[in-house]
């Protein structure tokens, strides 16, 4: 079997931290660049071909958070793992609401960093081809198409609106199971998520994200309904475009 050859981007101010997940990732087969702060993350970013971002929360200047706005501004489909200093369910939040695709608390084992990484990289590669429809072109309900080539969404209006690589597994989860109460460790499962953890909010900070990006008013949802005590339902016709 070959070794990956995605090219991973470390941004951590702590050199030590730098180094040593350099060394390890790099003995995992990865290619790595490793930089301290966002003017040299842009920099990477505007030479190299990077498939993931690691990314610290706690940084000099701008943090972590506005490294992955900036991030999601560039790219819906570049994959982020936010670093968080603390286990703090509210790091976790507002690192998934800027757009992250999972987190970690330091301090962490460098295997289960390894494990996150390969999730992560398993499924931007694997989409759409693991999904239940796998040859669908698109998608249209509510007068929304989401069209499967580019992962971007289109407003009954016409608006063009781009989907992080959460919002278009969990929107795809919505599509293949429409009108059907989803439980939340359903949702996790079937968009390929981790598995899910008591307390962990994670699902529903994505379902937020996605009612924001389809213009669904969270207070009183028409499209994306939460059902109290069992999960969620996408409640509209979906028709399949092939």
């Amino acid at each position: 079997m070959s070794a990956p050859t995605e090219h991973l981007l470390v941004v951590d101010d702590d050199r030590e931290i730098r180094n040593l997940l350099s060394e390890y990732l790099s003995q995992a087969g990865f290619r790595v660049s490793a930089v301290g702060d966002g003017k040299a993350m842009r920099r990477v970013l505007e030479t190299h071909c990077i498939d993931l971002v690691i990314l610290d929360l706690m940084l000099p200047g701008e943090d972590g958070l506005s490294l992955c706005r900036d991030l999601r501004a560039r790219s819906s489909n570049l994959p982020v793992l936010m670093l968080t200093a603390r286990g703090d369910e509210v790091d976790r939040i507002i690192g998934l609401e800027m757009g992250a695709d999972d987190y970690l608390a330091k301090p962490f084992s460098p295997r289960e960093l390894l494990a996150r990484i390969k999730t992560i990289l398993r499924r931007a590669q694997s989409l759409p081809a693991n999904m239940e429809i796998g040859d669908a072109r698109g998608f249209r309900f509510a007068g929304w198409r989401l069209d499967v080539a580019t992962r971007n969404a289109t407003a009954p209006d016409g608006l063009v609106v781009p989907l992080s690589g959460a919002e278009y597994r969990l929107l795809r989860v919505f599509l293949e199971h429409p009108q059907r109460v989803l439980p939340r460790d359903q949702l996790l499962e079937l968009a390929n998520k981790r598995e899910a953890i008591l307390f962990d909010r994670s699902i529903d900070v994505l379902v937020g994200r996605l009612r924001r990006r389809l213009m669904d008013d969270s207070r009183e949802p028409a499209l994306i309904k939460t059902v109290r005590g069992e999960g969620y339902v996408l409640a509209a016709l979906v028709d399949v475009e092939r």
